[in-house]
């Protein structure tokens, strides 16, 4: 069965420009680089957010047959604290608008960019994540 996200995978035509530009959005260094230094790497992965969910970007040397079609498709989305400033702060970094902030009823409220190497990158205020995160903590 289903047990958790794992890792979600972005493409990117150049790989250093993108991990450059994912370290300042999140403030932290990518952990893990494929091949390893000094080689230019295929692959680069950040740990984030509460669990040390996995971002993975990928040269796009590397995609499957398809992946590099135009923005769209399934959308994965990250709970932040301060919607409207991180939609601020990635529109600031260079991302354009996919879906504007948008209230869906009982608390959620979503948007989405398109970061500068063509990944559609979906943000929210989930409460049912808070939820879920205050139960586990106990709090």
């Amino acid at each position: 069965m289903f047990r958790g996200f794992a890792t979600i995978s972005f493409y990117a035509d150049d790989l250093a420009v993108a991990r450059d530009w994912y370290s300042t959005l999140l403030g932290v260094e990518a952990y893990y680089a494929y091949p390893p230094a000094p080689a230019a790497p295929a692959y680069v992965e950040f740990r984030i957010g509460d669990d040390a969910d996995e971002l993975g970007i990928i040269d796009r040397r590397y995609a499957p047959p398809g992946a590099a079609n135009p923005p769209g498709g399934a959308v994965m989305f990250w709970h932040v604290d301060d919607l409207p400033g991180t939609v601020a702060r990635l529109l600031e970094l260079g991302a354009t608008e996919y879906e504007p902030v948008t209230e869906r009823g009982a608390g959620f409220t979503t948007a989405s960019v398109v970061d500068p190497f063509g990944n559609v990158l979906g943000v929210m205020h989930n409460p049912h994540y808070l939820e879920m995160l205050a139960a586990r903590s106990g709090s």
